[in-house]
């Protein structure tokens, strides 16, 4: 039986690069960039004001001036107006550009303005206040993006404010989830008294939407021979196949023997693990890759968590994310031989500690304690009990 970190390092040794395409600025969210997008002038690309007031040359400071001749008002998108003298100043507000001849912003809570004159109620100013200088951001040419990150709401600011209407990102992988067993049945259908409802392909569509990724669904019933052509169909047709249940070995489990007959190689079948002892991860030879999961619901959603998920954003070329630990608040045991993924209740501490609550339901096939819980808590499979206030890392869903 293959151990967690083993199972790891397997399945993120079968990365692969799927390309790349271009799309529209707007509809990059939430996907991989694939280059970087650069300032295509300075950033601000002027002497930008942030503050409504008066605009002045600090030399009158110096020369003692505080009362000043309004020669001009400013807005933001106004062309700059220059002033002639020391003493003559610009009313200009905030996101205007700044003349050559100014350089100090005074807000209008510190001048007094009547008849066309701003006089100072401060005398506490210095250079250059209230002004964002021209490429203190970011120079022409200059990196503002860098590849390899998720396309956030605040990289649509940054490729907008560039003129990136275009961004190149990652292709992502042709996913086909695929469920088995004629005990399942559709959602808007009325199921006997010996079935139940397909759930778990919904399950694994609506975590992949939430990646970015869109998959597509095929439902497969209890017969050798279907099972082998739409298994094959997928193989040819797409990168990822997931699968739900029909790995175990019963009777009317035809999906293994399938796989076998198609040239999909096991790359490990079993994991020390609950739940989701059953895991079973191959690869056929046309590089198109098998993550078949344990059909109960809890196992199912573990496994897509801490292994697919895994490997998609490294085969996407993300950054491995920073593990995250949570304090045990309760004493918890667990006796059998395996890493155990505890379901959890985070919260955190008026210290500022993240604490976790186990939830323990009633085992893998309870669904609805995943509703009432927010992470596994992975629990070393070397002991046995687990006490209250020792740390661990966390798999936050």
């Amino acid at each position: 039986m293959t151990t967690v970190e083993l199972a790891e390092k397997i399945i993120l040794s079968q990365l692969k690069d799927y390309g790349t395409e271009t799309v529209n600025f707007e509809r990059a969210l939430g996907r991989v960039l694939a280059e970087d997008i650069k300032a295509d002038r300075d950033l601000p690309p002027f002497n930008r004001v942030t503050m409504d007031g008066i605009a002045i040359n600090y030399r009158a400071i110096e020369q003692g001036i505080n009362t000043f001749t309004i020669k001009a008002t400013q807005a933001a998108g106004d062309e700059p107006q220059d002033i002639d003298s020391a003493g003559e100043c610009i009313e200009i507000m905030t996101g205007a550009a700044l003349s050559p001849t100014l350089d100090t912003i005074i807000r209008y809570e510190d001048v007094e303005i009547n008849n066309g004159t701003a006089q100072l109620r401060t005398t506490e100013i210095k250079k250059g206040q209230n002004i964002h200088q021209k490429g203190k951001d970011k120079c022409e040419g200059d990196v503002v993006a860098a590849a390899d990150q998720l396309v956030t709401p605040a990289i649509i600011s940054l490729a907008a404010s560039v003129g990136k209407e275009e961004l190149l990102v990652k292709l992502l992988p042709k996913v086909m989830i695929i469920s088995s067993g004629d005990e399942l049945v559709d959602v808007t259908d009325v199921p006997s008294d010996f079935q139940i409802r397909r759930s778990n392909n919904y399950t694994i569509k609506a975590v992949l939407k939430q990646h970015g990724l869109d998959a597509d669904m095929l439902h497969i019933p209890d017969n050798p021979v279907i099972t082998k052509q739409q298994i094959q169909y997928c193989l040819q047709s797409y990168d990822v196949i997931l699968l739900s249940g029909g790995i175990s070995m019963g009777k009317f489990d035809y999906i293994p023997q399938a796989l076998a007959d198609l040239d999909v190689a096991k790359l490990f079948h079993k994991v020390q693990q609950r739940p989701g002892k059953p895991f079973w991860f191959g690869r056929h030879d046309n590089e198109a890759l098998v993550f078949a999961f344990p059909g109960n619901p809890v196992a199912t959603f573990m496994c897509l968590h801490r292994y697919f998920l895994l490997w998609l954003n490294a085969t996407l070329g993300l950054p491995q994310q920073k593990l995250l630990y949570a304090v045990l608040d309760t004493d918890f045991a667990f006796t059998p031989p395996l890493q155990y993924f505890l379901q959890v209740k985070l919260h955190s501490t008026m210290e500022g500690i993240l604490a976790a609550t186990p939830m323990e339901g009633n085992g893998s096939g309870d669904f609805v304690n995943l509703a009432d819980t927010d992470a596994f808590i992975e629990l070393p499979l070397d002991r046995s009990e687990f006490k209250k206030g020792e740390v661990f890392v966390v798999h936050k869903f």
